[in-house]
């Protein structure tokens, strides 16, 4: 590998991130039983110092150009640089949730911050990765913390066996995405992204490259919690501190849907790899069915807030593997609409769980939907920012969410020959039945009454979330056009 000392210009959100992180998890050292909001202010001054960088990167890169960088271990494009500022923005997001709900429900552990920003700088790496060895070290970098992150409420019953189920599962993820590089290393003979295509076409053993191409649909399945994969989701939601799952649905889930553009639309893609009864986009389409199908019938029947939002993000996932699926059978605006849905994703899926931590007050955090009866009447503001956030969720216009799930339909639609139609009718289906049950919170917080008080945890940050998140919400859907020209359609 050669090293030239100009590279790590192109990495500076990546190097900002690691360096706050580390400094975080060692000042917890002199906090002890003191008041951390200087830790807070750190995090969220790392957080948007890692945002600026991007930002500024973003522009210096031109529209197209791709820069290998550390010997091709890394890349720099403006694609990356659009993943590093939204992964910035939700950790900063998640810092300024937390304050406030550590307080209320008493789990006040300071290296919780150092182990944000360290998470997220995993995320950085596998939105700027051209190589499987930083693949795999994004990802355990990036899921490492987050395990350690769910089971932060220690005296929580639930949150343990929350984390203890995420990490055995994501442990047997890491095993499947081992076994999957190592037998496409056999094949091809390299690890580099942008030489494996055409390493893979030519190869003379084509069954390594079905076998390991599968095993990866399989590992990343578990990563975005894909149906058949998806059984951990649910109960790691629940179980997770309210900030914590908002970060992983946002930005975990992102980054996964990151190293799979890497990976299936640079590695993998081409026009050979992922076409036939043995290419990876066969069992990925069948599987993107089933996670919108599962993920949608699943959260009618649940009357926990954020099992629901865990199903629905479920769903959400089976979505962008449509997206993915597009990309893979060369769909030319499937990539920009997957950076779009991201986006408007993780921005709904932020103010949705900022207003959960909201409504949850020390000793209840109101969970169920019998639990917000009567909120549009007594928090009005909080009602509304919820609503928007569901009806986003939903795809019903002019929010983010529909144009987000329109191009993503749209690119599917561009297949050739009509392959993925009969996939945009179940996702289009889909998307009408579960407006029921985001439906049903709005109805709970506006046409009933409710019968207890509500105290809702405030904090500056947490409010300060729940008013940007609905604004650029609408902002997104009301005038796409900035957001497009961003990612490129």
């Amino acid at each position: 590998m050669i090293f030239h000392p100009g590279d790590l210009a192109y990495i500076t959100p990546y190097i900002i991130l690691v360096v706050v992180g580390m400094m975080l998890v060692l000042a917890e050292a002199f906090f002890k039983g003191r008041d951390r909001t200087a830790l807070v202010g750190l995090t969220v001054a790392g957080a948007l110092a890692a945002f600026v960088a991007s930002v500024v990167l973003y522009r210096q890169v031109p529209s197209g150009v791709r820069i290998a960088l550390l010997g091709e271990m890394l890349v720099a494009d403006r694609m990356g640089y659009v993943l590093s500022a939204l992964f910035a923005g939700v950790t900063a997001a998640a810092a300024l949730m937390s304050t406030a709900h550590q307080r209320e429900h008493d789990w006040q552990v300071g290296e919780y911050y150092g182990l944000l920003l360290l998470s997220a700088s995993g995320m950085v790496m596998l939105a700027q990765a051209a190589n499987l060895v930083t693949i795999f070290l994004g990802i355990e970098t990036m899921s490492v913390a987050v395990y350690v992150m769910v089971a932060m409420r220690r005296r929580s019953r639930r949150g343990n066996e929350a984390a203890m189920k995420y990490f055995l599962i994501g442990a047997f993820a890491t095993g499947f995405l081992l076994y999957g590089m190592a037998l496409l290393y056999g094949a091809a003979g390299t690890t580099s992204l942008v030489r494996m295509q055409t390493a893979l076409a030519q190869t003379q053993n084509p069954g390594l490259v079905i076998a390991g191409s599968f095993l990866l649909v399989v590992a990343f399945g578990f990563k975005v919690a894909a149906v058949p994969f998806h059984m951990w989701a649910p109960d790691a939601y629940e179980g997770a501190p309210t900030p914590v799952t908002a970060f992983m649905a946002a930005a975990v889930k992102g980054a996964a849907i990151a190293a799979m553009i890497r990976v299936f639309g640079i590695a993998l893609g081409g026009d050979v790899l992922p076409f036939g009864a043995l290419g990876w986009a066969s069992p990925l389409v069948v599987i993107a069915a089933l996670t919108i199908t599962v993920g949608n019938i699943s959260a009618i029947r649940q009357d926990n807030i954020k099992r629901m939002l865990a199903y629905s993000s479920i769903s959400h996932a089976g979505v962008l593997l449509v997206g993915l699926s597009a990309l893979g059978l060369g769909a030319l605006s499937a990539n920009p609409a997957i950076m779009y849905y991201l986006i408007a994703y993780s921005v709904t899926t932020m103010g949705a769980f900022a207003v959960v931590a909201y409504v949850g007050s020390k000793g209840r955090e109101r969970l169920f939907v019998d639990d917000w009866a009567g909120l549009g009447t007594k928090h009005g503001a909080a009602a509304l920012a919820m609503t928007i956030c569901l009806l986003s969720l939903g795809g019903v216009p002019p929010t983010n969410g529909f144009f987000g799930k329109f191009y993503i339909f749209k690119a599917a639609m561009e297949v050739y020959d009509g392959q993925l139609l009969w996939l945009v009718v179940v996702g289009v289906v889909n998307s009408a039945i579960s407006i029921y049950y985001y439906l049903r919170i709005v109805t709970a917080m506006y046409f009933r009454e409710g019968t207890q008080p509500h105290t809702p945890t405030r904090s500056p940050g947490l409010i300060f979330v729940m008013i940007a998140c609905p604004l650029l919400i609408l902002e997104m859907g009301l005038m796409p056009g900035w957001w497009l020209k961003l990612v490129g359609l």
